[in-house]
């Protein structure tokens, strides 16, 4: 289980990120480009993914994972932080940043999925 706390501390290894508060949720940007969506209300999130990967979290584990949307060949996933460890939720916000990161800024942060 990971609390919001959790969250943004992942959050805080990455490069280069934004973040945008809408009346309702936070939104989470790499150079521009969106990967990310955080939700108090609901204790989730939403992170960017490959469509395959969307397919398959949500296959495995639907009480902890949702389909948000797809969009340009991505598939948004919705994640309940109160079903998911830290270790699992730092490699998915990493792929979500990693998606929409220039490569100059991935090289320059660890692959959180190689810990």
């Amino acid at each position: 289980m990971v609390d919001s706390g959790g969250f943004f501390d992942i959050l805080d290894t990455l490069v280069d990120v934004t973040r945008a508060e809408g009346e309702q949720y936070s939104s989470f940007s790499v150079s521009g480009k969106r990967f990310g969506y955080y939700w108090p209300r609901t204790r989730t999130v939403g992170l960017k993914q490959t469509i395959s990967e969307q397919l398959a979290l949500v296959a495995e584990r639907p009480q902890v994972f949702e389909v948000q949307f797809t969009s340009g060949g991505f598939g948004w996933v919705v994640v309940h932080l109160d079903g998911i460890e830290a270790d699992e939720l730092a490699e998915l916000v990493f792929e979500a940043w990693r998606l929409s990161a220039p490569e100059s800024l991935v090289a320059e942060v660890p692959d959180l999925a190689q810990r």
